[in-house]
């Protein structure tokens, strides 16, 4: 399946956990069943005979309930960020989580985000109009109400993570595109988080 996705390019990573989050919108538990992962699969192309997907949906059927948690399969395809690139991952979502919670505002990102250090940008596969697009579309809004998520946030820079092979390189990237080195703001006024505390700051209540 990893091979597969990586032949038709790093959007198709990411379209992965998109489509299962778009299939899942109705329940909002996470898990799909047999069918919705195989069409799933090849609706991303992913060219693997009903034995194959068989196996699969097997193993990641770990309760034995006829479904899966496709959390777990995406980072089995694609990885997990190591704790260094996590860190980085939570601490650009803190600079925009003005409210300390786990949404933030996806037009005021869109005005920030700096797509020309994308691993495809830099390579001349894409334009950085076309990322810039592509990363806006990626986020569902699940709520139609122009929200980005926490979870939401972490499926989309997974995927780019695991089409960067140096950590500093990733670091470096999440630093410029959404310029870490200006003043923060958000919930970083109000915590200087470890990658411990990352996923768990909040803001202090008032005196």
């Amino acid at each position: 399946v990893r091979d597969c996705l990586k032949k038709r390019g790093g959007n198709s990573v990411r379209s992965l956990g998109k489509m299962f989050a778009s299939i899942d919108s109705g329940k909002k538990d996470r898990r799909i069943d047999r069918e919705e992962f195989k069409a799933g699969l090849r609706k991303l192309g992913v060219d693997i005979n009903p034995f194959e997907i068989g196996s699969l949906y097997s193993l990641f059927d770990t309760e034995k309930d006829c479904t899966i948690n496709f959390d777990e399969f995406l980072i089995a395809v694609r990885g997990k960020p190591n704790e260094r690139r996590q860190a980085i991952i939570d601490k650009c979502f803190l600079k925009f989580d003005v409210n300390c919670n786990g949404t933030i505002e996806g037009s005021e990102i869109e005005s920030v985000f700096n797509a020309k250090l994308h691993p495809q940008v830099k390579k001349g596969e894409r334009t950085e109009s076309e990322v810039t697009k592509e990363f806006m579309q990626n986020f569902g809004y699940k709520n139609n109400d122009g929200k980005i998520d926490r979870t939401e946030w972490n499926d989309y820079y997974a995927a780019v993570s695991a089409s960067v092979d140096n950590d500093d390189t990733f670091i470096q990237l999440m630093k410029l595109t959404w310029k870490m080195e200006q003043q923060p703001y958000g919930c970083l006024l109000y915590t200087s988080p470890s990658p411990r505390d990352l996923s768990t700051s909040r803001m202090p209540s008032s005196a």
